[in-house]
């Protein structure tokens, strides 16, 4: 266990709160909106003289999720970080109950305990995964692909995207984008590893007949086509799918997790560790699906080098099933805030950090061009 390796407890003594804003190399879009820019809190927390990272997931406006990086800065600065600045803690488990008290708000909780274990990990001496029970070197990844008006400019995209050596596409698909693109991509790439991501934009009672259909074009998987909290209609869903279904927004926490699996609802669980509230209730999910025999992958959202290593380090788990959406650090930005970046292997794999920690250096004057903000809080110990 992680926790009989620390022989000293750790103390923060300090924590930097860093607001950047970048923008994507191109703008994403999904059936509840488009991205262009990303406005995202970096978090710094010390103890001596190691520094531990952390990052918010959040979008400028609530539509994945009711966080916003707003929320964030809220929650961190006004309750999360006043609970454990000054304190002393002998393991991840200990922090991350001390969060407890506040309900909800997983991605500020997440963002926080990233920086913990960061953090916990280089006191150590121990790359992240060799904590968590990874046994991966690389792990397979694949890329999303957003909306796109016209279908020529999609199959470019997803051309480009095979020749960098990614081993699986995933396109956002929305109601009367669906059936047609498909069709036109299958045409094109009859033997590629496909899956969609509907993002919760279908209702099973007016959609039901459109979603059976994508039975036809031999997909990995369907993820979220119903509404997230709407665990029943997924589980009559799936029933009449031979597609694979995946579960994304749904799984929002170990417990729901346990109940989508209790219902049937899906046969695969996207992991996205801001989402469920960080590392800790994204081991017990894994270990969960393990049990049960759900698929388990590990979602991505936009984030920069720094979340995109945390979550490496997660995918290199042993049973991790299906390619994650971790994408090069060049898939989104001009330039990353991290050195090196993540770059893609010939074989459609990133390599997995091996450095203590997050494995990877924050780049910290490419980090300040892009700070909006920050804020610094101290122990007074």
């Amino acid at each position: 266990m992680v926790e009989a390796m620390c022989q000293t407890s750790i103390l923060i003594d300090r924590i930097v709160l860093r607001h950047i804003r970048m923008r994507l190399r191109e703008e994403f879009r999904t059936s509840f909106g488009t991205t262009t820019w990303r406005d995202i809190i970096i978090v710094e927390m010390h103890s001596e003289n190691f520094i531990g990272y952390g990052e918010s997931a959040t979008n400028s406006f609530p539509g994945y999720s009711y966080e916003t990086y707003e929320t964030v800065l809220l929650i961190l600065k006004k309750f999360l970080i006043p609970r454990v600045l000054g304190k002393r803690f002998n393991s991840p488990h200990e922090f991350r109950e001390l969060l407890e008290f506040v309900r909800g708000h997983p991605m500020a909780k997440a963002s926080l305990e990233y920086a913990f274990w960061d953090l916990y990990a280089k006191l150590l001496g121990k790359p992240l995964y060799e904590l968590y029970g990874g046994t991966k070197a690389k792990v397979p990844v694949g890329v999303s692909i957003g909306i796109m008006d016209k279908i020529s400019q999609l199959i470019d995209v997803i051309q480009y995207y095979l020749d960098e050596g990614y081993s699986r596409i995933k396109l956002k698909i929305a109601p009367n984008h669906d059936l047609d693109v498909l069709s036109k991509v299958r045409d094109v790439f009859p033997d590629i590893n496909l899956q969609v991501d509907a993002n919760a934009a279908y209702d099973l009672f007016k959609h039901e007949t459109v979603l059976l259909k994508l039975d036809d074009f031999d997909l990995t998987m369907i993820e979220q086509p119903l509404h997230y909290f709407d665990l029943v209609d997924h589980a009559i869903l799936k029933s009449k799918l031979r597609t694979p279904l995946c579960l994304d927004e749904s799984i929002s926490s170990y417990h729901i997790a346990k109940a989508a699996i209790k219902l049937g609802s899906c046969d695969i669980v996207n992991i996205k560790p801001p989402r469920v509230g960080g590392i800790r209730e994204s081991l017990n999910i894994y270990r969960l699906c393990v049990e049960n025999g759900i698929g388990t992958w590990i979602g991505g959202m936009l984030e920069t080098g720094i979340g995109k290593a945390h979550l490496l380090h997660i995918a290199a788990l042993p049973d991790i099933a299906y390619p994650s959406d971790i994408s090069a650090s060049s898939r989104y930005w001009k330039e990353d805030i991290i050195d090196p970046p993540h770059k893609l292997n010939p074989d459609g794999t990133i390599d997995v950090p091996k450095r203590p920690g997050i494995g990877v250096d924050v780049d910290l004057d490419i980090l300040l061009k892009y700070q909006i903000r920050s804020w610094e809080f101290k122990s007074h110990f």
